[in-house]
């Protein structure tokens, strides 16, 4: 299932009809013109699937071929690929020249996943899950935390909850005819158009722990449970005992102290189209359609607002370090921007954070940072590979670039890279940036 995104659209043809033409100036005085208008309009219905049907649905299946690009986590030898609605395909990664996929969890409604030790925490629609990974080849589902997300695909319509989720839409042609001419009043309340968007579901509802490519986890203490890494897409993020979501406006955390069953303890509206989060260090960046966030999370429960940077409407993923933030913006219908480029954001004084440098690119998507190396994904031009030790020449430092792939986003670590793409997930091997080698690739079934 893809994802939707909403737009308010009604498709119309007209066809009105006047009465014959009367003759004589006295009859003309006494009648008047019948007028009758027929509308034409495509009505997106929503189809509900009951909450339970929804729930009993989820169950570990035999390996299946991809059918669709999402998010992608690696944690130890083994990869957790979202198939965007569907659920996570199980790979075992332990040789990357030969991934070798071991089972699918069936999980309708799912976009996101985190993982942090033997616990992976995944969305379905309204509910977060928490999934003994433990042994990839028996999992299990251990806690359901229920009606803790809003229904992601009702933009501008509200859904009867006692119905069920909405989990499609269904075109229905409607033609009506009255008497009158058509005004503004005929545009009528809960017609819209859902638009299937790209398979990488980046506009999906937590699209959305991706939290990039440089680890995500505080190492002040020895004994803190590892977590996996993700792209710059993500809409999750766990850092310490504590998981982060974001919805299209809303900032919502959850206690996992208590691994396998997670409790949300505290949500907070951020701002409208808000997109990514990315933590580092002790602080939050959540990238918007119109700018960044970065939150303070000393109180991992209670994240404070410390500053906003704004720039133009556009998609806005964003990866960062001790003292910069990458930000990419891009062009395009969902990301309503019409600028590609590379922003670098000073943010020593996460207070005050501003542009230090910003350089053009051909149609940026998801970025990775490991150490001074940057890898930028171009959509239809590949990926771009930078050195980023000079912040005001980085577009000097080009060092190398693949080519031949649509590629959304990155996960970069240790010589080792990981590209989703549309047409599936590839992994390289970078341990001479100049010339990045290809190990394998996984293919996307044709749809």
């Amino acid at each position: 299932m893809n994802t939707f995104y909403a737009l308010s659209l009604i498709r119309r043809s007209l066809i009105v009809r006047f009465a014959p033409a009367l003759v004589g100036l006295g009859l003309l005085s006494q009648c008047t013109d019948q007028v009758t208008s027929t509308v034409r309009f495509h009505r997106m219905t929503p189809v509900y699937t009951t909450t339970q049907e929804i729930r009993d649905a989820v169950s570990v299946q035999p390996p299946q071929a991809i059918r669709g690009t999402g998010k992608i986590f690696t944690h130890g030898s083994y990869l957790f690929l979202n198939q965007p609605g569907d659920g996570v395909h199980i790979i075992n990664n332990a040789d990357p020249t030969n991934p070798q996929s071991i089972s699918f969890i069936n999980i309708p409604g799912n976009y996101d996943l985190a993982v942090q030790g033997d616990i992976m925490y995944a969305d379905s629609y309204i509910d977060l899950l928490a999934i003994d990974i433990s042994n990839p080849e028996a999992i299990r589902v251990l806690h359901r935390e229920e009606n803790v997300f809003p229904q992601f695909n009702s933009f501008g319509f509200y859904p009867d909850a006692e119905k069920g989720v909405v989990t499609r839409w269904e075109e229905v042609d409607v033609v009506q005819t009255f008497e009158g001419e058509i005004d503004g009043s005929m545009w009528e309340p809960g017609v819209y158009q859902y638009i299937d968007h790209l398979d990488i579901a980046e506009y999906a509802r937590y699209d959305f722990v991706e939290q990039s490519n440089v680890p995500v986890w505080e190492m002040n203490n020895a004994n803190v449970t590892p977590v996996g890494r993700g792209g710059s897409m993500s809409r999750f993020a766990v850092s310490g005992e504590h998981l982060y979501t974001i919805d299209d406006s809303n900032l919502q955390v959850f206690d996992i102290s208590s691994a396998s069953t997670p409790t949300s303890v505290n949500e907070m509206m951020v701002d409208f189209m808000i997109e990514t989060i990315y933590p580092h260090d002790n602080k939050l960046y959540i990238g918007a359609q119109n700018g960044m966030y970065i939150y303070d999370k000393t109180v991992p429960e209670s994240p404070m607002l410390l500053s906003s940077y704004w720039h133009a409407t556009s998609c806005d993923p964003v990866v960062a370090n001790d003292t910069l933030a990458y930000v990419t913006l891009r062009t395009g219908d969902a990301c309503e921007g019409d600028q590609n480029v590379l922003e670098v954001v000073d943010v020593k004084d996460a207070r005050a954070p501003y542009e230090t440098a910003r350089y053009e690119m051909e149609h940026p998507h998801g970025l990775g940072l490991d150490g001074t190396t940057l890898f930028v994904c171009e959509g239809e031009f590949g990926v771009k590979v930078f050195d980023v030790t000079h912040t005001y020449e980085i577009s000097d430092y080009l060092i190398s670039r693949i080519e031949g792939i649509y590629a959304y986003d990155v996960i970069a670590h240790d010589n080792h890279l990981l590209v989703i793409a549309e047409d599936g997930v590839y992994q390289y091997d970078y341990s001479d940036p100049e010339h990045i080698v290809q190990l394998s690739k996984m293919t996307r079934l044709a749809l």
